[in-house]
């Protein structure tokens, strides 16, 4: 059964927006980190932005300025709005969701992911 689903993804131009949400299960309690990486082809997963349920982010240097993470704990959703966007930003962009209460975790520690959501960005 999938326990988190992404959606928002798609093909959008240079400069463009997207905003992606990923909802977790109800049955997944305690979440304490939420968080997006990437993945582009020949390249290694990344981290995009994390954020906890507290409110404190952190960012990939680059995307800073650009990208903004937020969520719902309510409803068990983090979103990812994705502005100025470009072409190196093409990538699989995947949900992470930790229970672990660790303020900067690594990609060991989460323990659910995504399927991914491709976002492509066109020149």
């Amino acid at each position: 059964q999938v326990q988190l689903v992404e959606s928002g993804g798609g093909l959008v131009q240079a400069g463009g927006s997207l905003r992606l949400s990923c909802a977790a299960s109800e049955s997944i309690f305690n979440i304490y980190a939420m968080a997006w990486y990437r993945q582009a082809p020949g390249k290694q997963r990344e981290l995009v932005a994390a954020i906890t349920s507290g409110g404190s982010t952190i960012y990939a240097a680059s995307l800073k300025g650009r990208f903004t993470i937020s969520r719902d704990n309510a409803k068990n959703t983090v979103y990812l709005q994705m502005n100025s966007l470009k072409p190196e930003d093409t990538a699989a962009y995947t949900c992470a969701v930790g229970t672990k209460d660790i303020d900067y975790p690594s990609v060991t520690d989460y323990d659910y992911w995504g399927q991914g959501t491709q976002v492509t960005v066109s020149s």
